[in-house]
């Protein structure tokens, strides 16, 4: 029995792998990057604020998550702290610039360049601005919502040439045990983040892998996996032992559906979310009710206009009400700048509709 938008999300996370959990009556959605760039009133406080400074300033970090929670009250079932995904690497020690995107000015191009990162990262020290965003968004969403905590697995090189990764897959090619160990490095400064964050009030986390699409299943596994994996392992363990709440994971390995049977099987995640490249109902075919979904609509659609939105949404619902298991309605990336915020109702509007268990699809 549907209770509350409060409890959707929770429910379907803790419904999967045999959990207690109660079934809804549709399915909970939100955006991944909801708090951002689309939003007049997130452009508004950018005028006056650098991105960073945003990141780093717990009251503006909070004003930013919450924006989208008080537009589309009553339509959205989640909330995700506003970061970035460059914070781990700045934690560790590397400068990053935003000329406009991010930019490192001085990235690792060998093994020898690994020196110059932390050997030890105190996440408290040098993240404890997202904890105290966390926590200080906690409060503002008094309960409306949950509060999503992330972190993401990003390599280190430079990000020149991104059509083609070159320089970063060449990195993991030409020194594949340097770059298992660099991996490590940054699984345990993640580790460390994604516990503070629930010690901080996160009530739900996801990892983001979006470049895992870049390489073939075979590298997937030999480079990314372990290191997920270890992310999955050890946040769970490291809650159990401070006595802080076991809560539920989603992994969204971007572009990794040729290992999504593998993926359900050993990940130790409560939830894989979806690129648009595969269809919902091989995605369950898949999967069976491992592990519950998460997606998956091509976030261009929302430029496509009403008709063409509520077509893609019906379609992507009828595939994710084939098989068991649960689902959690999202696009299959994040939102970009152009979007209109009013497509964005109407894209969860039509979750609303099309999810629900009493409409006929």
């Amino acid at each position: 029995m549907y209770t509350s938008r409060y409890d959707t999300v929770l429910d379907i996370y803790t419904s999967t792998n045999h959990l207690p959990g109660e079934d809804t009556e549709r399915a909970p959605v939100w955006i991944m990057r909801q708090a951002g760039r689309y939003l007049p009133e997130f452009r508004k406080v950018r005028e006056d604020h650098g991105f960073f400074e945003i990141c780093q300033t717990p009251e503006l970090a909070t004003e930013i998550t919450a924006q989208p929670i008080r537009r589309y009250s009553g339509l959205i079932d989640a909330s995700i702290i506003f970061s970035d995904i460059l914070v781990v690497p700045q934690a560790m020690g590397m400068e990053v610039l935003m000329n406009p995107g991010p930019q490192f000015p001085d990235p690792l191009n060998t093994p020898e360049d690994v020196q110059k990162l932390k050997t030890v990262v105190d996440v408290n020290k040098e993240l404890g601005y997202v904890f105290e965003a966390l926590t200080m968004t906690r409060k503002e969403l008094k309960g409306e919502v949950p509060l999503i905590g992330s972190a993401v697995l990003l390599g280190h090189c430079s990000r020149g040439g991104t059509k083609t990764f070159q320089k970063c897959k060449t990195w993991i090619f030409k020194y594949p045990e340097e770059s298992k160990e660099l991996l490590g490095r940054i699984a345990e400064v993640c580790v460390d983040f994604l516990v503070g964050q629930v010690k901080a009030g996160a009530q739900l986390l996801q990892v983001f892998d979006s470049w895992a699409g870049e390489l073939s299943s075979h590298d997937f596994q030999e480079f990314s996996f372990p290191t997920l994996h270890y992310i999955s392992q050890h946040v769970r363990e490291r809650l159990k032992a401070n006595n802080l709440p076991i809560v539920p994971m989603t992994l969204f390995a971007k572009g990794a559906n040729t290992s999504l049977s593998f993926l359900a099987q050993n990940s130790g995640y409560d939830v894989l979310g979806l690129d648009w490249c595969i269809d919902p109902a091989e995605a369950r075919r898949i999967v069976g009710d491992k592990v519950a979904l998460q997606g998956n609509m091509d976030p261009m659609l929302l430029y496509a206009g009403k008709p063409a939105i509520e077509s893609a949404v019906k379609r992507m619902c009828e595939g994710f009400h084939t098989g068991k298991g649960g689902w959690i309605a999202n696009l299959g990336h994040g939102i970009t700048p152009g979007v209109d915020p009013d497509d964005v109702r109407w894209f969860f509007e039509c979750v609303h509709k099309y999810s629900a268990k009493k409409q006929a699809l």
